[in-house]
């Protein structure tokens, strides 16, 4: 049977099906060029900034931190480099088996898995973390013959700070430490955040933290052609870190050392500064610690040690340790009284020995002479009496006036951070002080203390040094200051550090001279006679004595029989050469007694070794660290024939390879 078949009709659908199917390869074929278009014109630049970093690694070079140096060039912190074995806890499978299998190549403490742990806790999973650092050759070399074992670890080169001389002004110098979480929220809203990328360490305390934006230098970048597998296989661009500035301060640090030594096991601080200049000259606050205990994460056992200790070596005393005076305000209550016209220096009072104010008796200690005072016996022998009663008279508004501007209760602006205000203390202070009504009220008794710098007065060893440097520089006050030059890295011109413009408070002369007077006669017929025997110069001072505790109502003081912790404060404030100061000291050593007894010999030396080029002999070290000394004892020592001692710098560090070829690899290298 013959089908008979409607070609027409068929080549129509054939037709119609063509053109459906060119219709579709048609918008297809337009897609794909719609698409090529979008991708080769429109996202062109995109794409090719994506292809380029899945080419190619961004790495930061960590720029070498800058070196402190004291006065005279000696180098308190560097930098050295050195090998440390490193984990990416992103790339390793089973962790605690690699650090098992790890500890069977290289020797791993308990100390620096606990410490691995805490980095784990601080950090992103994706970041390569010390396991262990300052690796010596041998072990670089037992860990590389192992290495292909254990993917995801690595031997990196990292820079590392150090201290050389260890505790030797440490709360100067302070330390660096990991950046935490509010230091990198600051970074982030910085104006150049990039410039910490790479970096995992930031000044804390001291010179380090103050003067971070000099030390820090500037971040420099690697563009590295990488593997599949994220290896770098060369290096396409460079840019070099700038390493950071270096950082003169005005410290002599043979003379901190000196005083530090002084101080032995006692606890204190002392601020010595140029009067003309502001300068500071020593800056001492003892007990000390030691900052290379910071530098790779201090661990729990020293940690509880600095902190938890009743000496509190953490503590900037010269700085945020605030005390009370004692007999070293009379100089400056008596400078008020003549500024102010309450009371002339020809004026007598009668010292029985006690003072009595609204049925109260305010003592003086058994061993005061007594007797008829002018204001100059008064600063010389020291007669409270003389003070209480000239406190009454001024008021206390009118000493809180008087002493504001020489730095009393006040920020000094030295240019290190943590510095504490003390008490000043006034109506308006109690008022604001205090909650209670019954408590806000002054009371005319409270006034009588601050003639002999009790009550409330608390102030810090760097406000009285101050207020002493005003005295000895005719009444212009400078700011003190510990940075004195930065020298630029990249130029190697060092340059001064331009002062804050001196104030003149407007003293009279001849009220500043009667008092320096005074002041001298302290050391020639006074309470620290013995302590300036056969000085080559003439010196001018003021002992005092503090309470640590306060006592009973009938209560006498009792050396022997108090805790040692309750003892009183030895304080002495001093200048010298008298006709032309050239120093300034204000010193305390906590419950150690009468200011006689052990500040003033210690400033004795000072002044020797500062204005005579002299130190103290073995001996007499030996007696000024115990309180035992008065005059030297003993041959001095030319400061010139004394060696200063090696540093920590000359122990056998080990060392890596350069830190810039260390940084051509992915793995950052970051300042430790």
């Amino acid at each position: 049977m013959t089908v008979i078949r409607n070609v027409q009709a068929e080549l129509s659908r054939f037709r119609l099906r063509v053109l459906v199917a060119s219709i579709v390869v048609t918008v297809c074929f337009g897609l794909l060029v719609t698409r090529l278009v979008y991708l080769q014109l429109l996202r062109h630049d995109d794409l090719q900034a994506q292809a380029e970093n899945n080419r190619t690694a961004i790495v930061p070079i960590v720029p070498n931190r800058g070196l402190i140096l004291d006065r005279n060039g000696i180098v308190l912190a560097t930098n050295y480099s050195a090998y440390t074995l490193e984990i990416t806890p992103s790339r390793v499978n089973d962790l605690e088996r690699t650090i098992d299998e790890l500890s069977q190549v290289l020797e791993i403490t308990t100390r620096d898995r606990r410490h691995f742990k805490k980095l784990r806790e601080e950090a992103r999973n994706f970041e390569s973390l010390p396991l262990r650092s300052r690796l010596s050759d041998d072990e670089v070399a037992r860990f590389a013959a192992q290495r292909w074992r254990f993917p995801g670890v690595d031997i990196k080169a990292r820079l590392f700070r150090n201290y050389p001389y260890g505790e030797l002004a440490s709360h100067v110098i302070g330390y660096i430490g990991r950046i935490n979480a509010a230091e990198k929220e600051a970074i982030d809203e910085s104006e150049d955040p990039s410039n910490y990328r790479g970096t995992e360490y930031i000044g804390k305390l001291g010179i380090e933290q103050s003067y971070e934006a000099q030390l820090h230098g500037i971040t420099g970048v690697d563009a590295m052609e990488t593997s599949a597998g994220g290896r770098a296989t060369r290096r396409l661009t460079s840019q070099d870190s700038t390493p950071g500035n270096t950082v003169r301060l005005s410290i002599d640090i043979k003379l901190q050392k000196l005083i530090e030594d002084m101080y032995g096991e006692r606890r204190g601080a002392l601020v010595a500064l140029d009067p003309k200049s502001g300068e500071v000259l020593a800056f001492v606050s003892k007990p000390t610690f030691d900052p290379n205990l910071f530098v790779n994460g201090i661990d729990q056992e020293n940690w509880q040690m600095l902190n938890e200790s009743p000496d509190r070596p953490l503590l900037n005393r010269a700085l945020r340790g605030t005390y009370p005076p004692g007999s070293t305000y009379k100089p400056f209550m008596a400078l008020g009284a003549l500024q102010t016209g309450k009371r002339g220096p020809s004026v007598l009072i009668n010292d029985p020995g006690f003072y009595m104010f609204g049925g109260h008796r305010f003592g003086s200690p058994e061993n005061e002479r007594g007797g008829i005072m002018d204001m100059r016996r008064a600063i010389v022998e020291s007669s409270n009496v003389y003070f209480y009663s000239l406190a009454n008279e001024m008021g206390v508004d009118t000493i809180h006036d008087f002493m504001k501007p020489l730095g009393f209760g006040q920020i000094t602006g030295i240019d290190i951070q943590g510095e504490v205000r003390g008490v000043l203390p006034s109506q308006d202070w109690k008022r604001s002080y205090y909650k209670r009504p019954e408590q806000q009220r002054w009371y005319a008794g409270e006034t009588i203390s601050l003639g002999i710098g009790q009550g409330y007065n608390s102030f810090t060893m760097l406000q009285l040094a101050q207020a002493t440097a005003v005295l000895a520089n005719n009444g212009v006050k400078h700011q003190p200051r510990l940075v004195i030059a930065i020298q630029d890295t990249s130029t190697q011109v060092s340059a001064p550090v331009t002062p804050t413009p001196a104030q003149n408070l407007g003293l009279q002369q001849s009220h500043l001279d009667l008092v320096r007077q005074a002041m001298v006669g302290v050391t020639q017929g006074g309470t620290s006679t013995r302590v300036f025997a056969g000085a080559a110069y003439l010196s001018g001072g003021k002992t005092g004595t503090a309470q640590a505790v306060s006592l009973g109502k009938n209560e006498k003081y009792n050396a022997s029989r108090m805790a040692e912790r309750h003892r009183d404060h030895s304080l002495y404030i001093a200048f010298a050469p008298a006709d032309d100061p050239k120093i300034v000291v204000a010193a305390i050593v906590e419950n150690a007694g009468f200011g006689a007894a052990s500040a003033a010999p210690i400033t004795r030396r000072v002044f020797d070794y500062w204005l005579l080029g002299l130190m103290p002999s073995e001996q007499d070290m030996a007696a000024v660290s115990k309180g035992q000394a008065t005059a030297p004892i003993g041959k001095p020592i030319l400061a010139t024939e004394v060696p200063w001692p090696a540093s920590r710098a000359s122990e056998a560090l080990p060392v890596a390879a350069p830190v810039a070829a260390a940084s051509a690899t992915p793995a950052a290298v970051a300042p430790n």
